[in-house]
Order: structure tokens, then sequence, then C-alpha cells
């Protein structure tokens, strides 16, 4: 009898910008501190692509390199890559084609973006899914690649702390065993929400002008209110829907990783889910927001922390407005570098 095909993450890497921007930096651009913001949002400092000449790809990029250096991989065998990303380096080209041609992954692997907003991983993590355990592909790159700060508002000082840049690349594989991705939840608010997080210039829907570039429209644009209600309920009524129709209780989750948006909206959802913080894994003091991109870079910095067999919730909300959780029993131990 052929055995059911699972799909698992098999290995993780992460790259965060040398450039630091501090709360104290922000404090000097827009009326703020870094009291208000880290008692509002948790967060402390930010790293930041500075180069305008350097696009998304190159988060991708060096996410790989650094997933080749702690798991030692011929990227000739990879046969699909996939970019979540909210800041592509073109309308087109793919971001996705972009990152294969700068790792030599080979002519001839299909690549391509997609976006989910803050959601993309968990997303993307459901794509490679199907496409793995359905036996089409085996071997897949789920990237992600976030320069949030080209879309961030320096006069703006309800979002300007907020994002960070960063980038992540998955490796996703099929196994026979019990472990990799046990279930998953994605889906959208779409009714009445378009509004609440949008960056309202840019598109074919309005695009540049110099009209739309003087008032701004080309910066994100949130209802914070609205998001944060939303957030928390969403992201701790769906982690507890993949519990319970899995048979697991809170006490069987070894990890919890929330989307790493805000540490308020974090503590709320352990609170509804009865977990203590310690439970989380979080790392939105010195990332901020780094959109699709948060949950595998908090996993990648994470990973020696994860053990083979645990049991582990991701969970995130986004703009559209998307959400998603993933449950998954994590595939290996961290190998001795």
């Amino acid at each position: 009898m052929t055995k059911h095909l699972r799909a698992a993450i098999t290995a993780i890497g992460h790259y965060l910008p040398k450039d630091i921007l501090t709360n104290d930096d922000i404090a000097k651009m827009v009326d703020t501190s870094d009291e208000w913001i880290t008692t509002r949002v948790g967060i402390h400092q930010r790293h930041i692509l500075r180069d305008r000449t350097e696009g998304a790809s190159v988060l991708g990029v060096e996410a790989i390199r650094d997933l080749v250096r702690r798991h030692p991989m011929d990227l000739s065998t990879i046969d699909m890559v996939i970019c979540s990303t909210n800041s592509p380096d073109y309308i087109f080209p793919s971001t996705a084609s972009i990152i294969a041609a700068e790792t030599g992954i080979p002519d001839g692997v299909p690549c391509y973006d997609f976006q989910a907003a803050c959601s993309g991983f968990i997303f993307g993590l459901q794509i490679a899914r199907g496409l793995v355990e359905s036996g089409l592909y085996r071997k897949i790159l789920l990237v992600t690649a976030e320069k949030n700060s080209y879309f961030a508002n320096p006069s703006d000082r309800s979002t300007l702390p907020l994002f960070g840049d960063g980038g992540a690349a998955t490796l996703i594989e099929p196994t026979e065993d019990d472990m990799g991705v046990i279930d998953i939840l994605i889906g959208n608010k779409n009714i009445g929400h378009r509004d609440d997080l949008i960056i309202p210039a840019g598109g074919s829907a309005r695009p540049a002008s110099h009209e739309t570039i003087d008032s701004g429209e080309h910066f994100i644009k949130m209802n914070g209110r609205v998001i944060f209600k939303c957030a928390v309920s969403t992201m701790g009524e769906t982690s507890q829907e993949v519990l319970t129709r899995n048979g697991l209780t809170k006490d069987q989750v070894a990890w919890v990783v929330p989307h790493q948006a805000n540490l308020r909206i974090m503590s709320a959802v352990a609170e509804r889910l009865e977990l203590p913080m310690d439970r989380l894994l979080v790392n939105i003091g010195h990332c901020g927001n780094t959109s699709s991109s948060s949950i595998p870079i908090v996993l990648s910095e994470c990973e020696k922390q994860i053990r083979r067999g645990d049991n582990i919730i991701m969970t995130a909300f986004g703009a559209g407005l998307t959400y998603g959780t993933a449950l998954l029993k994590w595939a290996y131990d961290t190998p001795e570098e």
C-alpha cells in the first residue's frame, strides 16, 4: 500500500539587513518616544534595507544562502520556487525568478510570486503542501521577501514604528512519517475591510501620478483599532479551531508562533488560548513587523529550541483581510554547526 505523503519543513534560513532603525531614530523623525513605541507595540528596533537600488529579492537571496549554510544542500535539486512579497522588485518579472537566478537555481524550475499580506507564509505553506502531497513536486523553496520600509510613511507616527525588512527561505519536502504539516486553515474577511489596511495608490485602480505622490497615497494606511480587534479574535479563534478539529489540547502544543505584528496582539492571543507567554516564540522587539517573513524568521532564529515531534501552532492575520493558522509537527532536530 502506498503511504500518504505529508509535506514537512526540512530546512530554514533567514536574513535581516545590517542597518538598524531604533526607536530613538524614529523619535527624531516624528513626535514619539522609545517608551511610547515599546509600551504600545513592544518594538525596540527594526532592520532596514537602506539601499534604494536593492529590492526585496536581496532579502530572499541572502535567506537562501543562510539556509544552505546551515543545511548544506544542492540547489539544483529544487523543483519550484514560490515567493510571498508585498514589495516585489518589479511588477514583472517575478521576484521569485530573480531570486532563483541569483542563487543558481537552474533554468526550467518554475518560479512565481503570490501575495497574501502578513498571512503569506501560511498561505504559501498551504500552496506548497498541496503540490508536495499530490506528488507533483518534491522540493519547494518557499521564500518570503519583505522590504516594508519602502511603503513606510516617514511622517506617520502610527505606522512608521511598526515595520521592518527581512527575508526567509523554507524548504518543504515530502515525508512518509507522522511529522510535517498536520492541518492548515486559511481564509479572508473580504466584506467591508478593503480600506482598513491598504496602500491606496500604485496599482491599476489608482496609478501613480503627481497627485498620488503629493498626497502620500503610496504609503500604508491602517485603521489600527479595527485591525487590532480583528487580529486578536481571528488568530485566537482559528488557533482553537485547528486544535479542536485535530483532537489536541493546549497542553499538547509545544510552541505558538504568531505573526509578529504587535506584542499586545500576541499577548491577547496567548490569553485567549490560556497559554503563558513563554510558550510563544517572539522576536518583535528587535525585528518589528516583517509581514509574511515574521513567522519563518522566528522559526529560523529559534530553530535550536525546537525539537523533532514538537507540535507547533502558527497563526497570522493581514491585509485583505487574510488570515491563516497552521498546525505542524516539527520534522527534524537542528544539526550541530
